[in-house]
């Protein structure tokens, strides 16, 4: 396992229900189920087959085309339609194939997961606490909009400071300024390649 922030932070071949509307806690149960899964196929799974099994993990609890959205700023709204949908689709594939890099061993790792969930306006907090055996646990904290009637990751907090929407905005921004969100889709796409080495 690498837990590489700012760069990550950020399906099981079972079938998952529905994410409770009232439980934004449910789709980082999910998320955190899902990380441990992988980590313990490991080498097993391989990059590929790591990416696999959590990219529909992904699809339902984080809004990935919201995130792309925030990450990009003002320029979002002067793309076009199509740019927009291939930054989405390539934000989605470096999403998977970092969390698939990322956590691609177990050590006795656990989550354990705040039950009280903190307010930020509409939006709702879940902080979690990855558990390193022999090491110090990691904060992750999860900020939640509700979409469409389901609770969905919109920012993921790296030792509940680091916001990876915010790290994302700096980076992609210089690349958008020269090249628009086209430009972004190419870089953002090289970095998902390199994720999935």
């Amino acid at each position: 396992m690498r837990i590489l922030f700012p760069a990550v932070a950020a399906s099981l071949a079972i079938a998952s229900p529905a994410f409770a509307q009232s439980d934004p806690k449910a789709p980082v149960e999910a998320l955190s189920d899902g990380l441990i899964a992988i980590m313990k196929g490991g080498g097993k799974l391989g990059q590929s087959g790591r990416a696999s099994q959590i990219a529909g993990i992904i699809d339902r609890s984080f809004d990935l085309p919201l995130m792309a959205r925030l990450a990009v700023g003002g320029a979002w709204a002067e793309a076009a339609p199509a740019d927009r949908a291939a930054l989405v689709a390539a934000f989605r594939r470096l999403t998977i194939n970092e969390y698939a890099h990322n956590f691609d061993s177990w050590g006795g790792e656990t989550f354990r997961i705040d039950p009280n969930v903190d307010a930020r306006g509409g939006d709702r907090l879940v902080k979690t606490m990855l558990v390193v055996p022999r090491d110090a646990p990691v904060a992750i904290a999860y900020r939640l909009r509700e979409n469409a009637g389901q609770w969905r990751i919109i920012d993921v907090y790296y030792k509940n400071s680091i916001s990876q929407l915010t790290t994302r905005r700096s980076d992609f921004e210089g690349i958008v300024r020269t090249g628009g969100v086209r430009a972004l889709v190419t870089h953002v796409n090289a970095l998902a390649d390199k994720a999935a080495r």
